[in-house]
């Protein structure tokens, strides 16, 4: 009887255990196992996106556009008279300063005839002085004093423009630059006209252009075109005390720096642009003119802007939105306006400071969808751009 109870009471203390055993088992199961299976279902439906927050700051709208070097003084040397060149005084491409003297011609003939008008005025001015001491003491009249008078004049006249004439013998550089190729040779015959013709004994070569050009080189232009919208606020940046300022890129990594000094007064409505010239330094002949470059200049700067990437930015017939992410992380779309949009980042209206907005993977959200930040594609907060700034290309 005792063992029978026992028995009993041993089979209920094991069935208990058993109980025990299986309630604890079932809770780790559900704490350990079950709980991210839940939570892997509660965040099934969530969309990866990036997301950046819209930041305010002063936006500098910078143009990027292309241009050509141009000189800032171009000089083609020509002749003014009809002769032979009987020495030349410096080599292709040459420095040469404003006075410097390039080609001399034969001037035997008109340095004779300059000799001889002089003499002649000299001595049409000794024949007035004679009249005058003649009409003092009343041996001639005034008319006959006044035509020696006029005499003297004329003559005069003529042996200055003998001594023009004279001076187009000696050709100087009439500004300071660099020479470019000689088209002419001692003892050839030029004369005044838009063709030079170069003859030796065994070809004949006809050179269309001047004896020699002079170029300009430092300082010199960079010309460029920019939209006609910009053009206002170009001239207002150019009256500022600090001035507008370019950069060019000549190449290799290398910039070099400089002042708008002109912007046009009339628009080319063929392209709707409007002409643009700023002065560079060119101490190290580095830029020629007719190269091309591309050139990057500061238009205007907005104040206290709302930022964002543009590539957060969806653009359809309903006009420009972005997707704006709340706290529960889900996402609305929401209207804005686009103010000045440039390489990569947009000034805009319509949003406020802080407000979190999608910028990669956007394409299959739906207002109101959940979504989580993607963990490899994670930014910092504010956009980033380059050295630069913005910059609008054109």
């Amino acid at each position: 009887m005792n063992n029978s109870i026992k028995s009993k009471f041993n089979i209920k203390k094991i069935g208990l255990s058993v109980l025990i055993l299986a309630g604890i088992g079932y809770a780790t199961y559900t704490f350990f196992l079950s709980s991210p299976k839940e939570e892997k279902k509660s965040n099934q439906g969530a969309q990866t996106v990036v997301s950046v927050k819209a930041v305010k700051k002063d936006f500098p709208v910078i143009i990027e556009t292309s241009g050509n070097i141009v000189s800032a003084n171009i000089v083609d040397i020509r002749p003014q008279v009809t002769n032979i060149i009987s020495k030349i005084h410096f080599k292709d491409g040459q420095d040469v300063k404003a006075g410097d003297i390039l080609f001399t011609l034969d001037d035997r003939a008109d340095k004779a005839n300059y000799e001889k008008a002089k003499a002649l005025a000299e001595d049409a001015q000794r024949q007035y002085q004679r009249s005058v001491e003649l009409l003092k003491q009343n041996f001639i009249s005034q008319a006959t004093v006044d035509t020696a008078l006029a005499n003297a004049n004329s003559a005069q006249a003529t042996a200055n423009a003998a001594a023009v004439v004279l001076s187009y013998d000696t050709i100087r550089s009439p500004i300071t630059g660099k020479t470019g190729v000689i088209n002419v040779f001692v003892g050839q015959l030029v004369q005044p006209g838009n063709v030079v013709s170069t003859t030796t004994t065994s070809a004949s070569t006809t050179t269309l252009g001047a004896m020699v050009t002079v170029t300009q080189l430092n300082p010199i232009y960079v010309q460029f075109m920019v939209p006609e919208s910009y053009m206002a606020g170009l001239i207002q940046l150019q009256k500022a005390s600090s001035g507008l300022g370019v950069k060019v890129d000549i190449g290799n990594g290398k910039t070099k720096e400089g002042k708008v000094f002109v912007v046009d007064n009339q628009v080319d409505t063929s392209i709707g642009s409007v002409k643009v010239k700023a002065t560079l330094d060119n101490a190290d002949n580095t830029l020629a003119p007719g190269r091309f470059v591309n050139v990057t200049l500061q238009t205007q700067l907005l104040k206290d802007s709302i930022v964002v990437p543009s590539q957060s930015i969806i653009s359809n017939t309903s006009g420009d939105q972005v997707y704006l992410v709340d706290d529960e992380n889900k996402v609305s779309l929401k209207k804005i306006k686009i103010l000045v949009q440039t390489n990569g980042y947009a000034a805009i209206s319509g949003i406020d400071e802080g407000a979190r907005i999608v910028v990669e993977g956007k394409q299959n959200l739906r207002p109101g969808a959940k979504v989580t930040e993607s963990t490899a594609g994670k930014t910092d907060d504010k956009p980033k751009e380059s050295k630069e700034g913005p910059a609008a290309t054109h």
